[in-house]
């Protein structure tokens, strides 16, 4: 009788220890991870490939769960929670970065366009052939636009401050571009 007890235990306990269970906890922080990566802003915009790999192995983590290849879920889960904070704190340096990028950018405009202002009333005084009207529209236009980079960045929306500064110099460039080929071929 004692023997047969013993058998009955050891089967249970091999029973019991076959049987597995997914990490559920394990995996239920691995979802919130990756949710709350997704959800923030600086990840998504300057984190993206992190991102795409926390999202990768929340996908893995998953499927091995299905395949009741739970060590497997387990480590993929961890890979998953590791991906997302790396992305949280990728897109924190990045946005830093692009707020000081912005900044620099931003303060150099506002001399760059009374350079250009001064460049457009030579060729005014200097009656090149020029569309003066235009130009004033894009002097105001760039203005504006700086304006609205400035307000952009103070909201902390720092990519379209970016964008926005960077087609403010381009557009004076042009202005600059067009003064210089119009004073050339007067010389010529």
């Amino acid at each position: 009788m004692r023997v047969k007890l013993v058998f009955i235990l050891i089967i249970t306990a091999i029973l019991f220890l076959g049987c597995e269970q997914p990490p559920l906890v394990e995996m239920e922080n691995a979802r919130e991870a990756v949710f709350r990566a997704e959800n923030d802003s600086n990840a998504v915009q300057f984190a993206g490939n992190t991102l795409a790999r926390a999202r990768d192995s929340l996908r893995r983590m998953q499927d091995e769960a299905d395949n009741k290849r739970y060590d497997a879920a387990k480590t993929h889960a961890a890979e998953a929670i590791a991906a997302a904070d790396r992305a949280i704190a990728e897109g924190r340096i990045g946005a830093q970065r692009a707020g000081g990028e912005t900044d620099s950018l931003i303060s150099t405009l506002r001399t760059e366009i009374e350079e250009t202002e001064r460049n457009i009333n030579g060729a005014r005084y200097s009656q090149l052939r020029l569309d003066f009207e235009t130009l004033d529209r894009a002097i105001v236009d760039a203005h504006n636009t700086t304006d609205q980079a400035q307000a952009d960045q103070e909201a902390g929306r720092q990519q379209q401050a970016l964008d926005r500064a960077r087609v403010v110099r381009s557009d004076l460039a042009d202005i600059n571009q067009t003064i210089a080929a119009a004073s050339a071929s007067r010389k010529k």
